[in-house]
C-alpha cells in the first residue's frame, strides 16, 4: 500500500526571456514527497517557485524535465484527476452564476453524474454558504468567494487537495474560516498540500513542510526536524527558522 499522495522528482522548468533577456530558471531540480492523510505546507517567499511547481505538477504548464507521480506510481490520467481537488491563488469564478450553479458546473466537469443536489447543499453547508446558495457571485465578498472556491475544490470529495495561497488577501475572519475548513478536511483523512508565504498559518496547520527558495528545495520534513537540523532554540517560530535557513543557503551558494 502506498504511503505518498504525491511524489516529485528532479522537476525543472525555465522560461525563455525576450530578445535581450536570458532564460529564467523558475524551478531547478525540485524533488519532494507529500505523505498520505497529512497536511503538507509548501513554504516560500513570493517568486520562489511555488506556483510554477504546482502548475507543472498539475500539467497546466509543461515541465522541461522531471517526474510527477500520484498515489504511488500513477501519472495524471483522467481517473487520477478525479481524485484531486485544486484551488488556485487567483480563481476565476463566473460572477453571473449563483453559488449553486457554479458548483453544478464543476460537478459536471468532473463527471459527477447524479446526486449533485445533495452534494452541493452538503458542501455549501460545510463552508458556511448554504443560506446564499442562490445568490449571484458578483454580490459575494472576498472571503465568501474564497469559501465558494474551496467548495468547488472539494465537492467531489478528493483524496488529495492542492491549494495555492488559500488565505492570501483575506481578513482575520476569512483566514480563520478557511483554516477551520482545512482542519475538518484533514481530520476526515483528506491529504492537503498547500502553498503559502503566511508562515504563522503554516506552522499552525502543517504536519510537514517543503521549503523552496530560488526554485530549489531547501528542506522537507516536520518543523521540529528543521529546528534540530539548524540547531535552533526549540521555542523558535517558523518565520525565524525560515530566515535562518535562507541565509545559510545563500552563504553556501
Amino acid at each position: 500500500m502506498t504511503s505518498t499522495a504525491l511524489s516529485v522528482k528532479n522537476l525543472h522548468k525555465s522560461f525563455r526571456g525576450s530578445l535581450f533577456e536570458s532564460t529564467k530558471v523558475a524551478v531547478n531540480d525540485v524533488s519532494f514527497e507529500v505523505p498520505l492523510s497529512k497536511v503538507t505546507g509548501f513554504v516560500g517567499a513570493n517568486g520562489s517557485g511555488k506556483t510554477t511547481s504546482l502548475k507543472c505538477i498539475l500539467d497546466f504548464i509543461k515541465k522541461d524535465s522531471g517526474e510527477v507521480r500520484f498515489f504511488g506510481d500513477q501519472v495524471l490520467t483522467p481517473e487520477v484527476k478525479k481524485r484531486i481537488g485544486f484551488f488556485p491563488e487567483r480563481p476565476y469564478l463566473y460572477e453571473f452564476l449563483t453559488a449553486a450553479e457554479l458548483l453544478k458546473f464543476h460537478w459536471d466537469l468532473a463527471g459527477g453524474g447524479s446526486g449533485h443536489a445533495d452534494a452541493i447543499d452538503s458542501v455549501l453547508k460545510e463552508v458556511g454558504l448554504l443560506e446564499v446558495r442562490d445568490r449571484r457571485l458578483r454580490t459575494f465578498s472576498k472571503g465568501m468567494l474564497q469559501r465558494v472556491g474551496m467548495a468547488q475544490a472539494i465537492i467531489n470529495r478528493p483524496d488529495l487537495l492542492i491549494l495555492d495561497e488559500p488565505m492570501s488577501g483575506l481578513d482575520p475572519d476569512g483566514r480563520f474560516l478557511i483554516k477551520e475548513i482545512m482542519r475538518r478536511l484533514a481530520a476526515s483523512g483528506t491529504t492537503l498540500f498547500f502553498s503559502s508565504h503566511l508562515l504563522h498559518d503554516l506552522q499552525e496547520l502543517c504536519d510537514n513542510l517543503v521549503i523552496i527558495d530560488g526554485g530549489k528545495i531547501l528542506f522537507q520534513g516536520p518543523f521540529n526536524q528543521l529546528k534540530e537540523s539548524l540547531s535552533l532554540n526549540p521555542l523558535m517560530n517558523l518565520e525565524e527558522a525560515f530566515q535562518i535557513l535562507r541565509k545559510k543557503n545563500q552563504v553556501q551558494s
